[in-house]
């Protein structure tokens, strides 16, 4: 896939992952629309191809929907803050603007789960004192690990392997 075309897909990939294709929004539309950004960002410069895509390459690691939801939210937030610096005289600057905001505002669960993970990314783990805070929360964290989802599954299949009811 070239960078062209990288806008077009991850705007179509968040779009119909949360199924926002319906009535507000054709995707004919917003191709033309995607298109016409192109063409202000003159994005088929030959320097658009240097270190490979921006967003296209970290949507393969997300595999589980909630997963998802947390790297789609982040990646719609900075459209919109690349989408604040345009023109919004143009009318398809608006249009995908108003379609990305419809999107954040289905999405306040993601932007919640990325902030969280970007404060433990800023935790200075060599301060004493985080460590020692951190110390005391282990064995919390160790159980909700262990509590997971999918360690409850295999509990209940494995009780009902067991029982005889």
């Amino acid at each position: 896939m070239t960078y062209q075309t990288c806008s077009l897909f991850v705007l179509s990939v968040i779009m119909i992952y949360f199924g926002h294709f319906g009535n507000s929004l054709i995707l004919a539309q917003l191709q033309n629309d995607i298109d016409q950004l192109k063409a202000d960002f003159n994005s088929s410069h030959s320097d658009v191809a240097d270190g490979g895509p921006v967003f296209t390459d970290k949507l393969i690691n997300w595999t589980e929907r909630n997963e998802k939801r947390i790297i789609l939210s982040q990646i719609v937030s900075m459209y919109l803050e690349m989408l604040e610096n345009t023109d919004k005289s143009k009318a398809h600057i608006r249009h995908i603007s108003e379609e990305l905001y419809t999107l954040k505002n289905s999405l306040p669960d993601g932007l919640k789960k990325m902030k969280d993970l970007m404060d433990l990314s800023k935790l200075q783990m060599t301060d004493l004192k985080i460590q020692r805070k951190a110390v005391n929360e282990l064995f919390s964290v160790l159980q909700k690990l262990v509590e997971t989802p999918a360690s409850l599954k295999r509990k209940r299949s494995q009780f009902q392997r067991k029982c005889k009811c």
